[in-house]
């Protein structure tokens, strides 16, 4: 019995160990190589990156937020809430109110950040504690009047040795401590929409690239004494679909540029009409067969994208590998931005340390789960978020968790041992019972004599 019950449990806590503990307050680094598509990890080979993954754990699919763009994701991760809740709708957007736009280029200001608050200003007003990024979105600007105690003002020309050195100086010697540290890189996002996902040659040299990096992110760590405790997540904000000079929409086929102003474009156009509402609409709903043409109050419930001023009266959603443009040229092969429920939008999610268990893979999780997931790991208090906690017990070494088809099959097989143990006991013991063949004569008290023959 002592055997099976281990047995089960063995399934409800998979690769279950001591709980972590720390005898200084624990450390997380949340790294993320933009546009890392989750299949590009059965497509390529990864060395670093699998050994990495090896003594810690998989997550083979994160459901990113709709749309799949970088810095709507970006914040989601962080933020732990939908795109229409954190207010970051758009890689560029535009707010009727105000008059006020917003573009990767003019991002400063910090009322398009404060509808949400980010972990690392969590971080940073817990007592003992600071953070500290390098380059991630949003981390050098004021928000809610914070931004992390050490960070670098985003330079896509800064190398990705000088944002770790300053990450593991700032890590090793801040006081106080650093205790939550972000680290961005943009690549291979850059070159999955110059050369597109299925040119392999490229993207096998891009993605060899990336697996060095991570290879020097974890010696790096090893050489300034952190790897042993520090835990480090690995991810990526959304995947990358193939695209062709093939497959455009043109829009100034389908709308005179004067009835609309466009506040974002491809794959997800979104349009502010100049003219009326429903006149735009229906123009854009005959416009091609490759593209799907919401009002704002019709977007599906699925995608978490209606309850926000910023998001535009009419959205246009391209089908995968289709492009929105205004002329007849495109010089992306690869692209981002269409619907979540694609595998290709898809990142994945590694983590290592002494919060999470060795050797653990999993199936999927939302983007939105990682958020309490880091709280937890940090003692932090969440704040409101759309993400569950309890969808990534099964990778932390200090939660126990169900996992539902391991544990049907112990119990079924348990029961079935259990059975034919019974079963067996019964036979014995009828066995023991059963009269031996010469036993002696009982005499009734009424017999006569009995007769000697």
């Amino acid at each position: 019995m002592k055997v099976l019950v281990m047995l089960l449990l063995s399934a409800v806590a998979p690769g279950c160990r001591a709980n972590f503990s720390y005898s200084q307050p624990p450390k997380l680094l949340l790294v993320s190589f933009d546009g890392f598509r989750a299949d590009y990890l059965q497509d390529y080979e990864f060395p670093h990156l699998q050994s990495f993954i090896k003594d810690g754990v998989l997550v083979e699919h994160v459901k990113n937020v709709f749309i799949t763009k970088t810095f709507p994701n970006h914040y989601s991760i962080v933020t732990g809430l939908y795109e229409e809740s954190h207010g970051i709708v758009a890689n560029s957007m535009y707010d009727r109110v105000t008059k006020k736009h917003f573009s990767d280029a003019d991002d400063k200001d910090p009322f398009w950040w404060n509808e949400a608050v980010p972990i690392w200003v969590t971080n940073e007003l817990q007592e003992n504690r600071s953070s500290a990024a390098a380059m991630w979105p949003g981390t050098d600007i004021l928000i809610h009047n914070t931004t992390p105690s050490y960070f670098m003002n985003y330079n896509p020309s800064v190398s990705f040795e000088e944002r770790l050195n300053n990450i593991t100086t700032w890590l090793s010697y801040s006081n106080p401590p650093v205790t939550f540290a972000t680290l961005y890189w943009e690549e291979p996002d850059a070159s999955g929409h110059k050369y597109g996902p299925e040119d392999r040659d490229n993207m096998r040299r891009v993605l060899n690239e990336i697996d060095g990096l991570i290879g020097s992110l974890v010696q790096k760590l090893k050489l300034v004494g952190l790897w042993e405790n520090i835990n480090v997540i690995i991810t990526s904000d959304h995947g990358m679909s193939q695209c062709s000079e093939k497959r455009l929409i043109n829009l100034d086929h389908c709308l005179d540029p004067s009835s609309y102003s466009l506040i974002d474009l491809s794959p997800v156009a979104a349009i502010l009409p100049k003219i009326n509402k429903t006149e735009v609409y229906d123009r854009l709903k005959n416009c091609s067969p490759h593209m799907n043409v919401y009002l704002k109050e019709d977007i599906p419930n699925r995608f978490y994208y209606q309850h926000n001023d910023r998001i535009q009266p009419i959205i246009v959603v391209a089908d995968e590998g289709w492009r929105i443009v205004l002329n007849k040229s495109s010089s992306k092969l690869g692209d981002h931005g269409y619907d979540n429920s694609l595998p290709s939008m898809h990142p994945f999610l590694a983590a290592h340390g002494p919060a999470f268990h060795r050797g653990y893979k999993h199936g999927t999780i939302d983007m939105v789960d990682i958020y309490p997931m880091m709280c937890h790991i940090l003692g932090l208090p969440p704040r409101p978020h759309n993400g569950t906690f309890g969808r990534t017990k099964c990778l932390l070494a200090d939660q126990w968790c169900i996992n539902l088809p391991e544990a049907i099959g112990i119990v079924v097989g348990a029961l079935l041992v259990l059975t034919t143990l019974t079963c067996l006991i019964v036979v014995m013991q009828n066995r023991l019972s059963a009269p031996h063949s010469f036993s002696r004569l009982q005499l009734q008290e009424d017999d006569d004599d009995p007769l000697i023959g």
